[in-house]
């Protein structure tokens, strides 16, 4: 029998669905990296709604792989051309071979799971889940790399909105923990979380207004002595503040999570709608910590154009606000990265004393050689007649000095 694949994507991930050893022959040779879809854990839950048998069942017969969105995995996507689902968004199709080798692409499957619209919204939550999941990974992955202390910095502010957000994070750790031993977000397990996202917003909302007050203390500086102190500042204080967002970030990732769980054991005909409010919550939030951070680097940008100007009066400090801006940027790229927010900033470089000295100079000789032309043929005009006068007064003088030997030598006899 001919090998069917059925492929789905929501823009984040793609979902690779079929015959086992079909899934991993397509996987290799696509050359796609890939982890589990978690099927069987959507076939029991569906199973235990009223009329979801046949959506279980559907489940239960395939097996299935998610793969990031990348440039290599958003290729495939392009490649087969998959049809967008108005209702869902999510895009679909179905790719078929024999033996391993494709053979071409076709739009629908009968009987398959993607003609099935609870079990197509199903396969779509799980797929939420797993880029949330994803994220969250990549955000533990950066916390461990910059060293940074979070819960050191939240102990440290006095403020009650960052204050209350020390615990937050046991909580929904415990929530999570139960979910992986059950397989299953309960009521029981629900209310213990449903209230935790208040006080992330806002630790949130603290760590955004303090990226902002850092960007309006480097932008109201204007000496290169004071701006190279307040950038330096910047970046420590950004460091700190970026570590906190990026928990943020992936409590509210995790609170979602647990939440679509509990939206499919509760109202699994709601599923697909409260996923796409998911996605869309959750686009707002990357999109408010862009508009927030890029400010800063603009500030911080601006800061240092203005410190490359004055980098023949104060080489070392307009070096230290360049490397500041730099540091800044590569902490944000770092950050947005692991966020999934796309941004390419090129790293502004310093100009080296020596560099801006012989710029100046440059245009010191460029725009002086003209008058040093003048003033060279101004001074030869001088040396001629300075020539010609030389030469009257040496003939009067030769004229004179015979007559005053004359006069002092002795007279003969």
């Amino acid at each position: 029998m001919d090998d069917e694949i059925q492929l789905i994507s929501d823009g984040e991930g793609l979902a690779v669905i079929g015959d086992d050893r079909a899934v991993e022959r397509f996987l290799a040779a696509e050359g796609l990296p890939s982890e589990n879809l978690g099927l069987p854990r959507l076939s029991q839950t569906m199973a235990a709604g009223a009329g979801a048998t046949q959506a279980a069942a559907s489940i239960s017969a395939n097996s299935g792989r998610w793969v990031k969105l990348t440039k290599e995995s958003a290729e495939t996507v392009r490649k087969y051309g998959l049809r967008q689902n108005a209702t869902s968004g999510v895009s679909t199709g179905v790719v078929k071979g024999s033996k391993g080798q494709i053979k071409g692409f076709v739009e629908f499957s009968k009987g398959g799971l993607l003609t099935n619209p609870a079990a197509l919204a199903g396969a779509a939550g799980l797929m939420a889940q797993l880029a949330m999941q994803q994220t969250m990974n990549e955000i533990t992955d950066y916390l461990d790399v910059i060293d940074e202390k979070v819960d050191a910095v939240l102990r440290a502010q006095k403020d009650a909105a960052v204050a209350d957000m020390v615990g937050v994070d046991f909580v929904i750790e415990e929530a999570l923990t139960i979910r992986r031993e059950t397989g299953r977000v309960s009521d029981v397990t629900w209310s213990k979380v449903q209230a935790a996202a208040l006080p992330i917003a806002r630790t949130q909302a603290y760590a955004l207004r303090q990226i902002d007050a850092i960007a309006e203390r480097v932008e109201s500086k204007q000496k290169i002595g004071d701006l190279a102190e307040v950038s330096e500042q910047a970046a420590a204080e950004t460091h700190e503040w970026l570590a906190v967002l990026a928990r943020c970030f992936q409590l509210q990732d995790a609170i979602g999570l647990l939440e679509l769980d509990r939206v499919l054991d509760s109202a699994p005909e709601e599923l697909d709608q409260h996923r796409q409010g998911v996605r869309a919550a959750r686009q707002n939030r990357r999109d408010v910590i862009v508009r927030s951070t890029q400010r800063l680097i603009e500030r911080l940008d601006a800061a240092a154009e203005r410190a490359n100007s004055k980098v023949l009066t104060s080489p070392s400090s307009s070096g230290v606000v360049v490397r500041s801006s730099n540091a800044v940027a590569s902490d944000l790229g770092d950050f947005h990265r692991r966020l999934g927010i796309e941004r390419d900033r090129d790293a502004l470089e310093a100009r080296r004393w020596r560099a801006a000295a012989g710029e100046v100079r440059d245009r010191a000789v460029a725009s002086g050689a003209s008058g040093f032309d003048a003033a060279r043929q101004r001074g030869s005009a001088g040396f001629d007649r300075a020539r010609g006068m030389g030469g009257r007064i040496s003939g009067e003088v030769s004229s004179r000095v015979p007559r005053r030997r004359r006069s002092s030598e002795p007279e003969d006899g």
